[in-house]
């Protein structure tokens, strides 16, 4: 469980640096958020590694309505953002950045991308921006891992969907982050996102919210190839 902690802080300063922009600062008081990073208006995401069991959306406008405003470009992120740890910006395509750091000198390399659309029923419920990562860390010999920050707790022992196209996964949650229940599906999920056009979350929060999050897929392929490169 360390490892895990350690990784939802690392990869949320990669997040909020990645994401950065001066509407998060107007950002409405958070009804579902979740634990963040010590400074309070930092966009919380945790492409954390996957925690064991057996084995950058955009922000709620203030009168609550989603905006479906495409994300902003991913800039470089500055050192002082992510506690000395400096992630360097390998390429931006589409909606999707590409990164790669080492903290502690372990390099990771990653693909990020924020949602286009969030809604939650009840609506007009605010919380931090989602993100969805695929993650790699050569030294622990990880590719391609899925993990998604949907910006609230999520309810305990609850299980969340991401849905592709016709096919749905089911991820398991913990706290804040999601990953892919059955790890024989993975390489499945990853593969439908190269060829589709948007993937579509949908969660409970730890208060009875639902979710459903869209997050374009336009340009993932060509970051998720970029990371790879890096990260072999």
């Amino acid at each position: 469980m360390p490892i895990f902690r350690q990784w939802r802080l690392v990869l949320s300063l990669f997040a909020a640096a990645a994401f950065t922009a001066p509407a998060f600062a107007q950002q409405p008081p958070s009804t579902e958020q979740s634990a963040a990073p010590p400074a309070a208006t930092t966009p919380a995401a945790s492409a954390a590694a996957k925690p064991k069991k057996h084995k950058a959306a955009t922000t709620p406008a203030p009168n609550g309505s989603p905006d479906s405003a495409t994300p902003p470009a991913a800039s470089p992120p500055p050192a002082a953002a992510t506690a000395g740890v400096k992630p360097t910006l390998l390429g931006q395509y589409g909606d999707w950045g590409a990164y790669t750091a080492s903290p502690g000198g372990k390099k990771v390399c990653f693909a990020i991308a924020k949602s286009s659309v969030s809604e939650t029923d009840p609506p007009g419920k605010s919380r931090n921006p989602p993100y969805l990562f695929v993650t790699n860390r050569p030294g622990e010999k990880v590719s391609n891992e899925v993990s998604i920050a949907i910006g609230y707790p999520f309810k305990p022992a609850s299980e969340a969907t991401v849905e592709i196209g016709s096919n749905s996964f089911a991820l398991y949650t913990q706290q804040d982050g999601a990953w892919i229940k059955n790890a024989s599906e993975e390489a499945n999920l990853v593969t439908a996102m190269r060829s589709a056009q948007n993937a579509v979350v949908k969660g409970m929060s730890a208060k009875g919210t639902h979710s459903t999050d869209t997050f374009s897929l336009r340009g993932f392929g060509q970051a998720l190839d970029r990371t790879g490169q890096d990260c072999k």
